[in-house]
């Protein structure tokens, strides 16, 4: 009896080792740009988090190429693509042809990039990478996931919180009965809310029949975009997310940016999931996004405040809609620090955010541009401050806190780079909830 009992204990033991299980917070599933990205960050936003990746180094679709540029987005360094983009021009600092200037085109061969990346991911904690390893199933278990797996020859059982589909094709989705978000990117001229909830923001390259570039036989054309929160989350399954496009488009090199920075979004949006113990259900857009911005983030690609120290605040402000960039031709989608804000621009969503606003406009009515008394005024009926004592307190802090060069005169048009200082800091609009569709809640 007891030599039998031994006998099944060791072939038990034998099955539990074989049918090996882990558990992780996050699993990302595929080793392509945007997955390696998406990995990244959410080790860094602290959760566990395993990739899996078929082939035997990442990013396997920069290899094979010639001589690689990235033309557009050069003056968009944020966030992981930053990153990259700094360590490739450090890596050709002393070579000859590599132009490193700062807003110079990035040129790079495809091993060196592939493996910047892969350094980059080997230095961060709580990231645990498994290459030669095949995704074979995914099931719902309560609040995890259950993935399957093969390394080595071995079947290996995952436990993820989240799901990451980083794969080129959307195997996971398929698998888990999911459907694809639609849509991607979004012009930075729509003129719908969802701009509201971007955690992505810069440049793609697509096909276009009226493009004026053509590569490879392919007419391509370029647009600024942004990614809304909507578009990496999976319909039909909690926890489920996606940060590839899955259409040709995102597979030219110069989408590259695009697809660190939409994984790096993903990456924040999953750790927030894991890390809370909640579901995309209840995702909170200005959470993750404030958590995306820590980590120098664009939610907006406003190519002309990248280097202000005050970058944050504006892309708040653009974010909640109190002021928005404009396109200009041949230099991006710009905020114009130095442009006088208008009363137009700002009274609607000022109303909408505001329950107060609609009295105050009613009994001040200010006029076409909006000046800095009016931006005092407006937050003291909203903070229920004394008009004296803001006034000699921002009076104080013009030149010592905020270090605006121009001077304190509250019969001044205020510039849009001090209304969004003064505005994030004392109206704090950004702090105000939005849901998926950038609609606000009060």
């Amino acid at each position: 009896m007891i030599k039998r009992l031994a006998a099944f204990l060791l072939i038990f033991n034998c099955a539990v080792s074989y049918a090996q299980t882990i558990k992780t917070d996050v699993l990302v599933i595929g080793g392509s740009p945007s997955g390696v990205a998406a990995a990244i960050q959410c080790a860094r936003s602290k959760v566990k988090t395993v990739l899996v990746e078929p082939s035997s180094r990442l990013c396997p679709e920069l290899m094979g190429q010639d001589i690689l540029r990235i033309t557009i987005v050069c003056d968009l360094p944020g966030g992981i693509w930053g990153e990259f983009r700094k360590r490739v021009k450090e890596h050709y600092s002393k070579t000859t042809g590599f132009d490193t200037a700062f807003n110079a085109p990035l040129k790079f061969e495809p091993d060196t990039g592939a493996a910047i990346l892969a350094r980059i991911a080997d230095t961060v904690k709580n990231l645990t990478i498994n290459l030669n390893t095949t995704f074979s199933g995914i099931e719902k278990d309560g609040d995890r996931w259950e993935v399957t797996i093969m390394q080595d020859g071995k079947k290996e059982t995952i436990k993820p919180r989240v799901v990451i589909d980083a794969t080129a094709n959307g195997d996971i989705l398929k698998k888990a009965n999911a459907v694809s978000p639609a849509g991607w990117a979004v012009d930075i001229n729509d003129k719908g809310t969802l701009y509201r909830t971007s955690i992505a923001s810069g440049h793609i390259i697509y096909v276009s029949p009226n493009a004026t570039t053509v590569r490879g036989g392919i007419m391509l054309s370029n647009n600024t975009c942004f990614v809304p929160m909507c578009a990496i989350v999976a319909k039909g399954a909690d926890n489920l997310l996606v940060s590839e496009t899955h259409s040709e488009i995102d597979k030219d090199i110069e989408n590259l940016p695009m697809q660190l920075s939409v994984g790096q979004g993903v990456g924040v949006t999953a750790a927030y999931c894991a890390f809370f113990k909640t579901a995309t259900a209840n995702l909170n857009v200005r959470a993750i996004q404030g958590e995306l911005q820590d980590f120098k983030g664009y939610l907006q690609p406003l190519e002309d405040i990248t280097q202000d120290p005050y970058w944050r605040a504006m892309q708040q402000i653009c974010t909640t809609g109190l002021l928005k960039g404009k396109y200009s031709i041949g230099k991006g989608y710009l905020f114009m620090p130095d442009s006088i804000v208008t009363t137009a621009e700002i009274k609607p969503v000022m109303l909408e955010i505001y329950t107060r606003a609609f009295i105050w406009f009613n009994r001040e009515k200010p006029g076409t541009q909006f000046t800095i008394g009016n931006l005092l005024s407006f937050i003291s009926e909203l903070t229920l401050t004394d008009p004296d004592n803001l006034r000699k307190s921002i009076s104080k802090a013009w030149t010592e806190q905020f270090h605006f060069t121009s001077p304190f005169d509250p019969d001044r048009p205020i510039n849009r780079r001090e209304f969004a200082i003064l505005a994030n800091k004392y109206l704090n609009p950004f702090a105000r909830t939005v849901d998926l569709s950038g609609r606000v809640v009060n």
